[in-house]
Formats: structure tokens, C-alpha cells, sequence
């Protein structure tokens, strides 16, 4: 075998070390070598030591981490990730280290940072407004004076209540005592993440989260337990994690039977969440935080109705608010669950970003306010020609002295087709119909990450999204879009300010949604919205002749507007958010950066943009055309000795 086949067989087995075994036996077949001959197969890398003086070379297997100093230069890191040996990989996030395998054994998605990092801050927050009552201060490095910065969008409110007083004044002896980062709480929290794969979010909550007695970390793949356990001692919090080998449902439901609940329930699943979500809302202590995260968009968004219904309990629709509607269907299945048992949800904050959603809410108990639960859930009439949309609630509360009656809601808002342009309605739901958000408690978050921003790697983007949160219409459900109004009369498009100055002028609210780019939620009316969109067309007008009698525009231009709309851009149309320049919408991160593969023993993992992703392999194999039998076909690889290939 000449040198040049003896490299590429070195080549090959680094590239495949989670297929070594395969590997070596088909060279053995192919080449007829003896049972007993191997191909050795070494990879060296290099990881910085974590306070940059020297560089490491990392000896790994399934168990530990044995370091020793090697005088060899750096290898390039990428994104947090360094290569060591074995073809792991050391994920630095925040202030956790978390050794990866390279097979997708267990999931990881870095693109997500900002979900850990956003769940970090709200957690923070819920401990200091969970502990205070217990006389617990809790302590987060980089606060100055553990004073809180409120952030002022409006620019002219000076005052706030959330203001709280510096930590520099002590607190008398037996009043307050302090909880640090990394310490466990006596009568702190009590975190569970039921899906936890690397167990990075929870090795961050224990070195980065104040205020917490216990993190329990689970996962049902024994694999996944391995590598938590492994990055529990990397990172030194073996006193706080614990990790789990279990089914999460049954966790949970046997810390109901024991009475062990759980302050805070993080459920952050490959897809969606539903089947977890019954004993979750068990699991939690009363006033204790759910946070969970939905990847299915397409089921929720309205692309497959009833899987949607199966799962949440509600149907989707294709609409343009779908984000936000998304948003409002897991909320009502949340709050469903919790009512089966006399319980109900507060939503603390509800985000749609990149490709999934993410919901922070507390459950509390209490018989009449489940009760109530049937008027804060409504039906959404959507029109399919011109996107008009009408709010159904299911229930009412009629207030009689002292009493309160709930009574069914009278209906339906709409006739049997749209007024505006004659064509058919959708009916999506039931979903939640209340504020999304907690504003108090928003505000507070987003004090904290502004007083402290090098906390957080994704400071500028939480401050950005919640800035806009706090902008949002809290009472007004769903939002048109601009460029579909002017699509559906086919004119060119007003501008954004443009577009709420008239709105303004009219005396009606509007904002804007971190939801969606063009997003106008407003309290008008449809045919105020068509309105303004009748007298845009007056100054910017279409060729008429070219639209069809029967096209939504058509039917909805000929019709004289009764609203005379001024578009003169008023100086409160444009948001505080989008006036300062805050990092409001994600730009791509990196190439594939969507949901990733699901984990599978023998995967590639992405890393970085260098790594051999399933999407580059599939393309790696549709460009080979050797024969289908060969191993090269099987594993997507050129096998060669000699410059002969190997079938």
C-alpha cells in the first residue's frame, strides 16, 4: 500500500471516527487483510485553557477529562467550540463548559443561546421576586450596587415602582441574608429541565442563576445522562445538578405523588411540547414558573390544522399573524391542562423568535378563577380574500353587585361572508384572547439585562425584543401585516410611519409586534384599516380596469371611504425601539441555522460552519457515482488503496 493510499485512509478514518468500526471492517474485506490488522486511526487537537496561558491537550473518553500541558500551537476555535480529542467537541456558553460528541447522539442547537440566555434573565428575576418574600436577597455578579436601571421607552416617564433600593445598604441582622451565584439555598428554588440532552441549560442555571436550592437534570436517553454527568463534574456544580435517567412525565408525576413540586418547570423538547404538558402543570408549585419552548411552527402556524388540534386542543390557520397566533394556542392549551385540575395560567412573557416560540408562565390555584378561564379563550374569524379578522370570545363575565355570573358568548361576530370583499371566513382556534405578557415583570427583566449588559452574549437582542414587547398593544390580539394590505388592493405600499400617523390621526392606538418586521396591531376596526387603505389609493392609484369585479380589491375600492385619512408622519409614530436603533430582529447566524436534525446515534452534529452537516452529506453522496453496492455509496466517501476504489 503506497503512502498516498495510507494517507487517505488516515483522512478517512478522522473524518468518520463515530464509523471507525465500519470503516475497518470494510477495508479488511476489501483489502483481504488478517482479522488481527487494524487501521490506527489518531486525530490530535488542541483546547485553549480556559484563562488563555498554555494550551491543552485533551485526552477524552466516556468518563472523564484528563488535561495535560502540551507545547503545540492553538487550533482555531469557531462560534464557543473547540475540537479536542476523540472528535469531541468543548462548548463554552456563558459561564458553562460542556463537553459534545461529534456523532448526534444527543441534541444541541448553539443558534438557541439566546432561548438559554433569555431563560437565564427570567429566571433571575422570578428567584428575586419568589425569595424577597422569604427575606432572601439574591446576588448577581456584574450589578452594579445591585441597583436596578429602569429603562424609560416612553423618554418622558421618569417614575417607576420597580425601582429598588441599592444592596449597599446592609440589611439588619436576621432581616435579609444573601443568595449567590453557585451556592445552594436554603429554601430556594427548586428547578427541574425534564429535557435536558447536554444538560448545558442547567449546568448555566446553577452557575449563572442566584437564589436556587436543587436542579434536577433529566433526560430519557441514557447517552444524554452520560455526557450530563460528565459536564456536571467539568463544571464543578454536582452540588446544585442532579442528573436523571427517567421518563419526564413520569418525574413529574411521581413528584406530585411524593409532593415535591417544582418551583420552575423548563420543558424545551424537539418539537412540541403537548404530550409533557399534563404533568407539568401538576409538577409545579403554586405560583411556579412553566417555561416552554414549541419548535413544530408548521404545525402551529397553520400548515397542518388538525395534527394541531390533536396536539394543543385548537386549529391553525394560514394567516398572517399566524407568529403570534402560534403564541396564543399554546397558552390555551396550557391554561386547559391547568383548569382540568383547578388551576389557571398568568402569562409572564410569550416571544415568537427564529424558528420557534418561547412562554414563561406561573400556575396558581383557585376554583373561581378557573371559572373565568372560558372568557379569556376566543375564536378568530379570518377572512381568506382580504385577511380582515374578527375576535369571538367564548365566554362572558357579567358582574351582578357582589356576583359574578359566567355566561356563554353571544355570536358570531361576522355574516356569512366578509363585508369588505364578499369571499368566506376561516375559523381558527379556541386560543388565549388575554395580554401575552406581564409588563411589571417585563420591565423588571429588561432593567436587569440593561444595568448589567455583559451578563449575557444575546444583551443586546433581549433588550431589543423586550423593548419591543413592552411597546406591543397588551390587549389587542393578532396584528395586520402592511405589505399584505396593500397587496390585497394591489397599490404600492404607505410607509411604516405613515401607515400609524394615519392610524393616530383617526384617535386609535397602534403599535407595532416583535412578532413579525411589518406588523400594525391597532384597536380599529377592519373597515377603518380599509379605510385608510381606500384613501392611500386615492394618492397613489391603481389601474382599475386590470382588476377583476370579482377580486377583493375590486369590491373593497369601490366602495368610498368614510374616514378621510391624513398620512402627515406624526413624531409619536415612530417606536422608541426602532428611534434608538435596538437589535430587534435576528439576522442569520450562520448557514443551516434553523431547527436542527433530530438526535440519532451515528449523526453528524453541526458545529460551526466547517462541520459535516446531514444536509452536506446528503449532497456529498448525490455527487458520487460509483457503483450503489460499494461502501463509498454507503457512507458517502471515496475509498481508495492504490487509486483503485475499494467495491
Amino acid at each position: 500500500m503506497t503512502s498516498t493510499s495510507s494517507l487517505r485512509i488516515w483522512y478517512l478514518g478522522c473524518t468518520l471516527a463515530p464509523y471507525r468500526s465500519v470503516v475497518t471492517l470494510q477495508l479488511q474485506n476489501s483489502c483481504n487483510l488478517l482479522p488481527a490488522t487494524t487501521v490506527q486511526v489518531r486525530s490530535y487537537s488542541f483546547v485553549k485553557d480556559m484563562e488563555g496561558e498554555q494550551t491543552q491537550d485533551m485526552e477524552t473518553d466516556d468518563s472523564n477529562l484528563k488535561p495535560s500541558v502540551a507545547q503545540s500551537p492553538k487550533a482555531g476555535t469557531s462560534d464557543g467550540c473547540e475540537q479536542i480529542k476523540n472528535g469531541k467537541t468543548l462548548i463554552t456558553e456563558g459561564k458553562a463548559r460542556i463537553i459534545f460528541p461529534s456523532a448526534n447522539e444527543v441534541f444541541y442547537n448553539p443558534v438557541q443561546e439566546f432561548n438559554r440566555d433569555l431563560t437565564c434573565a427570567v429566571i433571575t428575576e422570578f428567584a428575586r421576586l419568589q425569595l424577597s418574600s422569604k427575606g432572601i436577597r439574591i446576588v448577581v455578579p456584574g450589578e452594579k450596587d445591585g441597583s436596578k436601571v429602569v429603562v424609560d421607552l416612553s423618554e418622558r416617564e421618569k417614575d417607576d415602582d420597580l425601582k429598588q433600593p441599592p444592596s449597599d445598604v446592609q440589611p439588619e441582622e436576621g432581616d435579609h441574608k444573601a443568595a449567590a451565584v453557585g451556592e445552594v439555598c436554603q429554601g430556594g428554588l427548586r428547578v427541574l429541565e425534564a429535557l435536558a440532552a447536554s444538560g448545558l441549560r442547567s449546568i448555566r442555571f446553577a452557575k449563572e442563576v442566584p437564589g436556587l436550592h436543587s436542579v434536577v437534570t433529566n433526560d430519557f436517553s441514557s447517552k444524554a445522562v452520560e455526557l450530563i454527568t460528565q459536564n456536571v463534574q467539568l463544571n464543578d456544580v454536582g452540588h446544585l445538578v442532579t442528573p436523571s435517567l427517567s421518563d419526564a412525565r413520569m418525574l413529574m408525576y411521581q413528584s406530585k405523588v411524593d409532593k415535591e413540586l417544582f418551583d420552575i418547570i423548563d420543558l424545551d423538547p424537539y418539537g412540541s411540547p403537548s404530550t409533557f404538558l399534563d404533568a407539568a402543570v401538576q409538577a409545579v408549585s403554586e405560583g411556579g414558573l412553566l417555561c416552554v419552548t414549541c419548535t413544530d411552527m408548521a404545525v402551529m402556524a397553520g400548515n397542518s390544522g388538525e395534527t394541531c388540534y390533536s396536539k394543543y386542543g385548537a386549529m391553525s390557520i394560514k394567516a398572517r399573524f399566524c407568529h403570534e397566533m402560534a403564541l396564543r394556542i399554546i397558552l390555551h392549551s396550557l391554561d386547559l391542562r391547568a383548569n382540568c385540575y383547578q388551576r389557571y395560567i398568568v402569562p409572564l412573557l410569550s416571544v415568537s423568535v427564529d424558528f420557534y416560540i418561547r412562554v414563561f408562565v406561573r400556575v396558581f390555584t383557585g376554583q373561581s378563577k378557573v371559572k373565568a378561564s372560558a372568557s379569556k379563550q376566543a375564536l378568530v374569524y379570518n377572512c381568506v380574500g382580504c385577511g380582515s379578522f374578527h375576535i369571538q370570545r367564548l365566554g362572558k363575565m357579567a358582574n351582578n353587585g357582589n356576583n359574578v355570573n359566567y355566561k356563554a358568548a353571544c355570536g358570531p361576530p361576522v355574516g356569512p361572508s366578509c363585508e369588505h370583499c364578499h369571499q368566506r371566513h376561516q375559523l381558527a382556534g379556541p386560543l388565549w384572547a388575554e395580554p401575552l405578557h406581564d409588563v411589571g415583570f417585563v420591565q423588571q427583566v429588561l432593567s436587569a439585562v440593561g444595568s448589567n449588559p455583559g451578563r449575557f452574549q444575546t444583551s443586546q437582542r433581549i433588550q431589543g425584543i423586550l423593548s419591543m414587547v413592552l411597546e406591543e398593544l397588551n390587549d389587542v390580539p393578532l396584528y395586520y401585516t402592511l405589505d399584505n394590505l396593500s397587496k390585497t388592493v394591489h397599490c404600492s405600499s404607505p410607509s411604516l410611519l405613515q401607515f400609524r400617523s394615519a392610524l393616530l390621526h383617526a384617535g386609535y392606538r397602534v403599535s407595532l409586534s416583535h412578532a413579525c418586521k411589518s406588523a400594525i396591531k391597532t384597536d380599529a376596526l377592519p373597515p377603518v384599516v380599509w379605510d385608510i387603505m381606500r384613501c392611500w389609493e386615492k394618492l397613489n392609484p391603481v389601474k382599475r380596469e386590470r382588476l377583476s369585479e370579482s377580486s377583493p380589491a375590486a369590491r373593497i375600492l369601490s366602495v368610498e371611504p368614510k374616514l378621510q385619512a391624513s398620512f402627515t408622519v406624526r413624531a409619536d409614530a415612530n417606536p422608541s425601539s426602532r428611534k434608538q436603533g435596538l437589535k430587534r430582529f435576528q439576522l442569520n447566524p450562520e448557514p443551516f441555522w434553523g431547527p436542527k436534525a433530530r438526535a440519532k446515534a451515528g449523526a453528524t452534529v453541526h458545529l460551526g460552519t466547517n462541520a459535516v452537516t446531514p444536509m452536506k452529506q446528503k449532497k456529498k453522496r448525490s455527487q458520487v457515482t460509483h457503483h450503489e453496492n460499494g461502501p463509498e455509496h454507503l457512507l458517502g466517501f471515496d475509498f481508495c488503496v492504490n487509486g483503485e476504489p475499494l467495491y
